[in-house]
């Protein structure tokens, strides 16, 4: 990923601009009926899809989208192919090098990003509207002309064991690691992302081929523009960027999976300040019709507010930690409820009790009506001061699409938020956290973490904030 300055002080002004310019569109889409008529569907004559934005206040043009695939459709023994593949997609297109390429974007302020999910490659385009012919044309080549010179797959290779290697020694990235490997052992949600020091050497510039050629087909594409572009001008843009790549994707079978472990405790040692303790366990689909009901009891959980139970509980009542939340995450062939925190070493064990027993209480007696009542009213006016950026607009109107929701989906979103009842809440929580959890727990040993803590006092003030949750679907709904 490349982040251009822009070359010229009226640019930088004009991109200022668009803040105030989408925060009055988010409040638009949030309000009902105009949100109806503001999101239109587009097709191209090539038959491709698009949900459209029209908005022609600032000359700004976001083009969001996503291919099914992800890191899910790496080749068998070579985890982190969609990873170093995304990496390279602005490394060099067609005619340009990466050199080049790079100048190319760079004279224009154009602004491209590409990486890969354990489900989807996402890709962004941003644009000042009166360079979009040439920024069509660079994600064009990106996509269908993507070079992979054997320089730039060292140095993007190289750069990716790096990082890995870093990750041995992060316990928050041990955490996460450990935790998906033991939830989805044999399943490709329980290999890496990034790959391994193992698989990543083996991936050849045949294997990255081989994958664009797979994935990158427009019969599993779905995009989202907002900006300063009118429908018939993204029509003509659909085909012209997207119109090249093969129809038909070439996708393996991924098996339906439910996260395991439940009941389990895994213990990494590693000599470090803090512990990191992630937790979770199998969610609800967001197709299912308990979802929203999930939704809500989740948030009255850990959903990262003050007020959420678990917030409460570790954190201001006995000062275990400093930050803790978990989140519903919902994937193509699976779907989880996971959390982290961080604390003292020697408090790890009484961390780990805590949030086995709130979470328990939970399942067991559900939400009082006042939690409820908080938790409907702060998800429907928290919505919108998520949709900050025409970015953030354009990716949620993306993520609907992979969810499939309806086009009419924002304005529908509070109805269905204000639908759940105390009872559909008490049922949902004990559906979704009466199973037990799965802890993975990266930090120093309990005897030598007890042998050298200091005698009495809370954990709390010795702590560093969290780095925040792990990336997935959930952030935005």
């Amino acid at each position: 990923m490349k982040i251009f300055a822009c070359p010229a002080a009226h640019v930088l002004t004009r991109y200022a601009a668009s803040a105030a310019l989408v925060s009055a569109l988010a409040l638009a889409l949030s309000a009902a009926p105009a949100a109806a008529t503001t999101i239109e569907r587009v097709t191209s004559p090539g038959g491709i899809e698009a949900w459209l934005v029209h908005e022609p206040a600032v000359p700004l043009i976001v083009v969001s989208f996503a291919f099914d695939g992800g890191a899910a459709q790496d080749p068998d023994d070579k985890a982190g192919t969609a990873e170093l593949m995304t990496s390279l997609l602005d490394e060099g297109a067609g005619p340009y090098d990466s050199k080049a390429f790079e100048d190319r974007l760079d004279r224009k302020a154009v602004h491209l990003d590409f990486r890969a999910g354990r489900d989807h490659i996402h890709g962004s385009l941003r644009t000042l509207s009166e360079n979009k012919d040439e920024a069509f044309d660079d994600l064009r080549l990106a996509l269908t002309a993507p070079r992979f010179d054997a320089d730039d797959v060292a140095l993007n290779r190289a750069q990716i064991l790096s990082a890995l290697r870093r990750e041995l020694k992060s316990p928050n990235d041990l955490a996460a690691l450990r935790w998906w490997q033991t939830a989805y052992p044999g399943h490709p949600y329980g290999e890496p992302i990034g790959g391994t020091l193992e698989s990543v050497p083996t991936i050849t510039i045949d294997d990255l081929k081989a994958y664009a050629h797979r994935v990158l087909a427009r019969d599993h594409l779905k995009v989202a523009v907002v900006g300063d572009i009118d429908a018939d001008a993204v029509k003509a843009m659909l085909d012209r960027v997207f119109g090249g790549l093969p129809a038909h994707a070439e996708l393996k079978p991924v098996p339906p999976a439910i996260a395991q472990g439940l009941g389990r405790r895994i213990s990494v040692d590693l000599d470090v300040p803090q512990t990191v303790i992630d937790f979770g366990g199998p969610g609800i689909a967001r197709n299912d019709p308990d979802f929203f009901a999930a939704y809500v009891v989740n948030h009255i959980l850990g959903g990262g507010t003050f007020s959420s139970r678990l917030y409460q509980d570790v954190r201001e009542k006995r000062g275990l930690v400093y930050s803790i939340a978990d989140t519903l995450l919902w994937y193509d062939r699976s779907a989880v409820f996971f959390g982290e925190t961080a604390t003292r070493a020697d408090r790890a064990d009484e961390t780990v009790a805590l949030v086995g027993k709130e979470v328990h209480q939970l399942a067991e007696t559900g939400p009082t009506a006042e939690e409820l009542a908080k938790a409907k009213a702060y998800l429907n006016s928290s919505f919108v001061l998520n949709l900050d950026t025409s970015g953030k607009v354009a990716a949620l109107l993306v993520q609907l699409q992979l969810d499939r929701q309806p086009i009419d989906y924002i304005t529908r979103r509070k109805q269905m938020i204000d639908a759940v009842t105390l009872d559909d809440a008490k049922r949902v929580a004990k559906r979704l956290f009466d199973g037990g959890l799965l802890f993975t727990v990266v930090g120093r040993p309990s005897a030598l973490a007890n042998a050298s803590a200091p005698s009495g006092g809370a954990a709390h003030p010795a702590l560093a904030p969290m780095g925040g949750m792990i990336g997935g679907s959930g952030e935005l709904r």
